[in-house]
């Protein structure tokens, strides 16, 4: 499995855990496995569970640099896509900010509305420098 397909199944799985608000993610992760039949795949487990583990803080960088928009007004197919962004960008030491944005655009010109990359790019890039892994 390459990257992008991990991203890809990545995306789906926070997609849908933000459709079942309390249920674990191990159940929506074992769910996904059954009823998809992917495989297991490390970098899969590890960035889903990632995710769920720092969610709080992955949700307040995003919040604070979508300005104008509140969390809850955001489309789940954006946040879903920032959510992983975010993560790999902090957590993953071998992808790059530069990587995780662009992989974050490409999953958005094909998941989500025409209008969706523009905004993902401002919000990441803003998050990106406030962290100081962008100049």
């Amino acid at each position: 499995m390459t990257r992008r397909e991990a991203r890809e199944i990545i995306f789906s799985l926070i997609y849908e855990a933000d459709f079942q608000p309390g249920t674990p993610f191990l159940n929506v992760y074992n769910t996904a496995i059954e009823e998809r039949s992917f495989d297991e795949n490390n970098y899969v487990r590890q960035v889903f569970f990632g995710i769920e583990q720092r969610l709080t803080e992955i949700d307040t960088l995003i919040s604070e640099h979508t300005v104008g928009w509140k969390m809850d007004r955001l489309s789940k197919v954006s946040l879903a896509i920032m959510r992983l962004a975010v993560y790999e960008m902090l957590y993953s030491d071998d992808v790059p900010a530069s990587v995780a944005i662009n992989e974050a655009l490409e999953l958005a010109k094909v998941y989500d509305h025409d209008k969706a990359p523009a905004f993902i790019n401002g919000v990441l890039n803003a998050a990106a420098r406030a962290k100081g892994l962008l100049s």
